[in-house]
């Protein structure tokens, strides 16, 4: 691999260079030394030879010849002259003439009666290398090459198993467990491999529980506690069961029932007693559809109700929703308890092939139309007849929030989201609007409408610009953060967000003081089209958040994909949390599957200090709602 051809080549040329260095070093002193003994060697002749002339120098010429020149042939000097007392007394001259030689002069006795004079050649002056040096060396270099090949498969060896591990850690950072658990090769140092293939049979083994618990969260949350019917998950599976690619695969009705004004009636009367009167609707209209077999009944939200009963007629269906509306009206409040409840039952018959989506759309037009007609209605979805009916109610509506908006009667209301320690981390924006009779429409009113008429751009960009221009300049909010919702068709207009990018720009050190909420649905449904916006928003220094989490179970792989930086539960998984098991294994499941990521957990609709008290043991760092303080309108 390149890494490993890289690094063996570094070590290898690292470590050849350290062994010619220290044979250079250890032929030079070997080559100093045996000069240095040579001439030692040579030195040691020349005391001799002076000792000997000492001990003889009393013989005349003749007799030191006869001893002297053959030594000195031996010495194969070139010339030496024997003085007393400054005469010559004996000579030598070499046959053959010499060049590069070494001249010793010196006296032989201490009365400095006695001089020598001898000429040496240099001790490697007549050497030449023959065959057996060459041959020496040749092996020696031999010898140093396969020693550097061996050096060099051990170095490729062993930075392999190096190698493997930088292999499975790269798996392992690409979140790749399962192919790094199987690839356990022979990765060195080994106790370094041992211990990742431990680690990820640990890791993928917590994984597969976790995967259980999953799939146990999930089996419980099919079920809704308070009225022990279906939730929206369940409608939702039942009602794919009843279609195909192809469409509906029979005919039938389906009915959406709401109830107005619960949340009101919780606050005027309390939680108890309105949930007597949910469970009394449910057990009335489960005894209505006893006699329907195959039908399915499930609490989509809060307030609504689903109903689908297969095989019927659309007169039986008409006669249905009457009996459906009777038996709702027919469960009133205690006595003595103000408050009356309002319902609404939009119907839309379908027959085989028609589209399902297409269905649920028919079947929330009809809801409309009947919150048009009056108090306590219902409506069954017939083409030609609905459109009309609906398209007075949008021409009375987009006149209402047009006129609204140019004359400045849109409301800003604030709630404070509260962390742990009790202090205001952040307060989120509501809006409602003023009629002519100054009464305020709450936004479930007017949103719905507005969303059809195509105007919630127009209604978002005027909350924005009061936070900009207005809330977040004031002297005692200069440290304060607000979070505004951002609606899908304000998200997907290009006027909208190219006016929001300019905004964000001129105000960049504002922007940081903002959270964009956007709803879970919208977000799990239009991801790849809204990722460039969101990450506009993120770009340009704000915040996003992700709210009405938990309606639905769906992989938190978006919050990382889009880079959310707070998640926010629905009211209606933290509506009395601190008694519903489920409720909290879902909590805890979510929480769990942020681990090691940046993102925070927050909850909306808090309304009791237990709910308060379970949400931070499971990991909430803020929340809001009726506990903490009411929405306050902005003076």
């Amino acid at each position: 691999m390149k890494m490993t051809g890289m690094l063996t080549k570094k070590l290898t040329g690292f470590w050849l260079m350290s062994l010619v260095a220290v044979a250079f070093v250890f032929l030079l002193t070997a080559l100093t030394s045996f000069v240095q003994l040579s001439y030692r060697a040579q030195q040691h002749k020349v005391e001799t030879l002076e000792q000997v002339l000492l001990s003889h120098h009393h013989q005349d010429a003749s007799q030191l010849d006869e001893w002297l020149s053959p030594l000195l042939s031996a010495y194969d000097a070139a010339e030496l002259r024997l003085y007393q007392n400054d005469t010559l007394h004996y000579e030598y001259l070499s046959s053959s003439p010499k060049t590069n030689l070494i001249e010793y002069e010196r006296y032989l006795d201490r009365a400095r009666t006695l001089r020598l004079y001898l000429a040496l050649p240099q001790p490697f002056d007549s050497h030449q290398v023959g065959i057996y040096e060459v041959m020496i060396v040749l092996v020696g270099s031999l010898a140093v090459l396969l020693f550097v090949r061996f050096g060099f498969n051990w170095f490729s060896q062993q930075l392999y198993g190096v190698e493997e591990l930088s292999a499975r850690s790269h798996l392992i950072l690409k979140g790749k467990f399962e192919k790094a658990a199987e690839k356990k090769g022979s990765g060195k140092p080994r106790i370094i491999n041992r211990a990742l293939t431990r680690l990820l049979e640990e890791l993928i083994d917590a994984k597969k529980e976790r995967s259980r618990f999953d799939k146990f969260i999930r089996s419980n949350t099919f079920l809704d506690t308070e009225t022990r019917i279906g939730n929206r998950l369940f409608f939702k599976n039942r009602l794919d069961a009843l279609s195909s690619h192809q469409g509906m695969m029979g005919h039938g009705v389906l009915y959406l029932l709401e109830m107005e004004d619960i949340d009101f009636l919780q606050q005027q009367l309390g939680h108890e007693l309105v949930s007597e009167l949910l469970i009394a609707n449910v057990s009335g209209i489960n005894q209505l559809l006893h006699s329907q077999p195959g039908s399915i009944f499930a609490r989509r939200s809060t307030n609504q109700f689903a109903i689908v009963i297969p095989q019927v007629s659309l007169k039986e269906a008409d006669q249905l929703a009457v009996k459906l509306l009777k038996v709702c009206l027919s469960n009133l409040l205690q006595e003595g308890k103000q408050g009356e409840s309002t319902y609404y039952i939009g119907g839309a018959y379908f027959k085989a092939g028609d589209d399902k989506i297409q269905l649920l759309e028919e079947a929330d037009m009809a809801l409309k139309a009947a919150q048009l007609q009056g108090s306590s209605n219902w409506f069954i979805y017939d083409k030609g007849v609905i459109d009309s009916e609906l398209a007075k109610g949008s021409v009375r509506w987009r006149s209402f929030l047009e006129n609204s908006l140019v004359e400045q009667r849109f409301v800003a209301f604030t709630q404070d989201v509260v962390n742990s320690e009790e202090l205001i981390d952040h307060k989120e924006v509501f809006t409602r609007v003023r009629d002519r009779s100054n009464q305020l429409v709450r936004a479930t009113l007017f949103i719905p409408m507005a969303v059809k008429c195509g105007l919630m751009p127009q209604i978002e960009r005027r909350i924005i610009e009061n936070v900009l221009f207005s809330l977040l300049t004031k002297r005692e909010n200069q440290h304060a953060t607000y979070s505004i919702n951002l609606s899908l068709d304000s998200l997907k207009s290009r006027a909208f967000v190219r006016w929001l990018q300019t905004s964000l720009l001129e105000q960049r050190h504002l922007a940081e003081r903002l959270i964009f909420e956007v709803s879970e649905s919208v977000v799990v449904q239009h991801q790849d089209a809204l990722e460039p916006t969101l990450n506009m928003i993120r770009k340009m220094g704000a915040k996003l958040c992700v709210d009405h989490v938990g309606l639905q179970v769906v992989s938190t792989q978006y919050i990382k994909q889009l880079h959310f930086d707070q998640i926010k539960l629905h009211r209606a998984v933290v509506r009395q949390i601190h008694l519903r098991q489920e409720n909290q294994l879902f909590v805890r499941s979510l929480v769990a599957g942020l681990y090691r990521t940046q993102v925070q957990v927050l909850a909306e609709g808090v309304e009791e200090e237990g709910e308060w008290q379970t949400l931070q043991a499971l990991g909430i760092i803020a929340a809001q709602g009726s506990f903490f303080n009411d929405p306050q309108e902005v003076v």
